[in-house]
Order: C-alpha cells, then sequence, then structure tokens
C-alpha cells in the first residue's frame, strides 16, 4: 500500500507499427510504455498491471513481451486483440496502464505515439 497522496490512476497509451516483425512490436512498445512513465513520473515498483491491445493485423509477437524485456516481468500483463472496426488505425498496439502516482486525474498526460497520433488529437503531446 502507498502512502498518503497516492492514487491508483490509469495511463493510456498506443503506437503503431510499420510492419508486423517481432522486432517493431517490441521496439514501438517500449518506446511507448517508457514515454508513459517518463510523462507521468512513474516508476517501475508504480505499476500495477498493464493491459495491452493489438489490432488483428499483428500477430507476429506479444505486446506484452516489450514489458517483460523492461523488466516488468513480476507485473501482471494481458494481451487481446482489439475489435476489428472497418476503418480503424491499422497496426495498432494500445496499453492501458494502472500505477500508483501522485498527479491529479487531470495531471495524467497520456501517449499517442507514431500513426496512433490520430486516436487522440485533443490531447496535448
Amino acid at each position: 500500500m502507498k502512502e498518503d497522496g497516492w492514487r491508483l490512476v490509469a495511463v493510456r497509451g498506443a503506437t503503431t507499427v510499420e510492419a508486423d516483425t517481432p522486432e517493431q512490436i517490441r521496439e514501438r512498445t517500449s518506446e511507448l510504455l517508457k514515454e508513459m512513465m517518463h510523462r507521468n513520473s512513474i516508476a517501475p515498483d508504480d505499476i500495477v498491471s498493464l493491459i495491452f491491445t493489438a489490432t488483428p493485423d499483428l500477430v507476429s509477437d506479444f505486446p506484452a513481451v516489450s514489458a517483460r524485456n523492461m523488466g516488468l516481468s513480476r507485473t501482471p500483463l494481458l494481451c487481446s486483440q482489439e475489435i476489428p472496426v472497418a476503418g480503424s488505425v491499422e497496426r495498432c498496439v494500445r496499453v492501458m496502464m494502472h500505477a500508483y502516482s501522485r498527479s491529479a486525474k487531470n495531471e495524467i498526460r497520456h501517449a499517442y505515439l507514431h500513426g496512433a497520433r490520430q486516436l487522440r488529437t485533443d490531447l496535448p503531446e
């Protein structure tokens, strides 16, 4: 349990890959996780769980492998397939990070990188 002033928050993020290869999925997912942690001053021990989704066109690797490779192997990780909506962003990995933070909900900075930027144009970079 965290001390006073800490709260459980959800941080969202997404990225895209140029090709469905394990290397691309691992590289871009690692980049995304690091950016989410950096923007919100989240340390690995602050992370409670990570939920990943991937679009149906990504089948070469699990995005969670990136988290394990970053040392988050004791953190609960879950991968799922994104709903295949016509016209949606292709080759996209999405993440929901549950973590402890001292930031208020309106101070959380979500991260949308590469082709996924178009998903949340309302958010500052």
